[in-house]
């Protein structure tokens, strides 16, 4: 059981990579180009919608929401645009390097929200 955890987890993360392909392809709609970038940054993010820290709940979106979003996506992209995605994510996976350019965007967005709601709420 727990080889078959970790396979599908491996799969799961190998999607994200992906989805990554797919919003950089041009010939891929503007909304899918959008959901692809919410759910890696969701993914990527820090923060969830659901804290881990509250017992069973807290692990809901890692476990199903995430898989649910990228299945969803991904049945939305068309077939020829997604077998070169994969290959361009399994070539790319083969020269990983951190993206501290993802990561301060992803952080700008969250502390963007957090701001923005702090204004709404405190006029």
């Amino acid at each position: 059981m727990i080889s078959r955890l970790k396979a599908y987890a491996k799969k799961i993360k190998q999607e994200i990579f992906v989805l990554v392909e797919a919003y950089k392809h041009p010939e891929l709609p503007l909304y899918i180009k959008l959901l692809s970038l919410l759910i890696v940054a969701y993914a990527f993010s820090p923060i969830d919608l659901i804290p881990d820290f509250i017992p069973v709940l807290g692990y809901i979106d890692d476990l199903i929401l995430i898989p649910l979003a990228i299945s969803i996506v991904m049945r939305l992209i068309p077939n020829n645009i997604l077998n070169d995605c994969r290959n361009l994510a399994e070539k790319s996976e083969k020269v990983k390097r951190n993206n501290w350019f993802a990561g301060i965007v992803i952080i700008s967005l969250w502390i963007s929200c957090i701001y923005l709601l702090f204004i709404l709420f405190t006029k």
